[in-house]
């Protein structure tokens, strides 16, 4: 062989190592930069809001209420399928009158996370009187156990002015 053919051929030698070396780099480089797109790509499809599932009313509640002049109640919610229910006063002084009894009630759930329960309701006037009306509450899943928002009574009896207040639903653990 010649020294120009042994030259020759140590070139070709050396582009066919150094192209080896590229396609190898070239591989590595393809490799991360799909793994870095599918990644990215990943996480904006999680990223997208979606239809979520709303929270399932149905299930017994802890209601805590508070009025405007901050008279404190607690009540038992139990809410049923198909809008149905029963409230039931639990406050310590309802006892007074001897076993509390439930009443009919009916819910709803809007748009939102938006719900809605009412039905009639006494409430204790000291120790002898009886305030009768309608409860209506109106709030919002905070979380899928928890929520809040605001209530209107509505005396049955008399002219009275509503009462307003705030409540807390907590779902309680069966």
């Amino acid at each position: 062989m010649t020294k120009l053919e042994g030259m020759t051929n140590d070139r070709l030698t050396n582009q066919r190592d150094g192209f080896s070396s590229f396609e190898v780099r070239a591989s590595f480089l393809i490799g991360y930069w799909c793994f870095v797109i599918s990644c990215a790509l990943l996480l904006t499809l999680m990223a997208q809001p979606t239809q979520a599932e709303s929270p399932n009313m149905t299930g017994n509640w802890n209601i805590e209420l508070t009025f405007g002049d901050g008279a404190r109640h607690s009540l038992r919610f139990e809410a049923q399928t198909g809008g149905k229910g029963t409230l039931l006063l639990t406050d310590p002084q309802a006892k007074v009158w001897g076993a509390a009894k439930s009443s009919e009630a009916k819910w709803s759930q809007g748009e939102g996370n938006v719900v809605t329960f009412s039905g009639p309701m006494e409430f204790l006037l000291g120790n002898v009187g009886r305030d009768a009306g309608t409860l209506t509450c109106k709030g919002k899943f905070e979380t899928p156990d928890l929520i809040t928002g605001e209530l209107e009574f509505s005396p049955s009896v008399g002219e009275g002015p509503s009462k307003h207040g705030t409540f807390k639903a907590i779902r309680a653990k069966e």
